[in-house]
């Protein structure tokens, strides 16, 4: 879709991501076919103030027991818990190490 404007009065044509059609903003004009190859970037200029720090870091929010990681030796791990099998036997333990991220699982 080459065109930006409307065939019929000229007027600039809107995206609907949802429906994935453009449409005239002021007549409704609607051109047959999807719009695929549409790509909407935008360019923000930020002052000093307004710059946004991006920090690699993984936030701790599960739980930490004292287990031992077979991989690196660690003592300490996360856990989670899941139902993976039927409801009437017990949870799976899941456990990531804090020190190098192995996982593992105990039924």
């Amino acid at each position: 879709m080459n065109n930006l404007f409307c065939q019929k009065c000229g007027s600039l044509m809107l995206l609907d991501t949802i429906k994935k059609k453009v449409s005239c903003a002021s007549c409704g004009y609607s051109p047959r076919g999807k719009a695929e190859n549409i790509i909407l970037k935008e360019k923000v200029d930020l002052t000093k103030g307004q710059i946004i720090e991006i920090q690699d870091k993984k936030i701790e929010t599960l739980p930490k027991v004292k287990e031992n990681c077979d991989k690196c030796g660690n003592k300490t791990a996360y856990y989670w818990t899941l139902q993976t099998r039927s409801s009437d036997e017990s949870e799976t333990r899941f456990f990531e190490c804090t020190k190098c991220s192995h996982r593992w699982r105990v039924y």
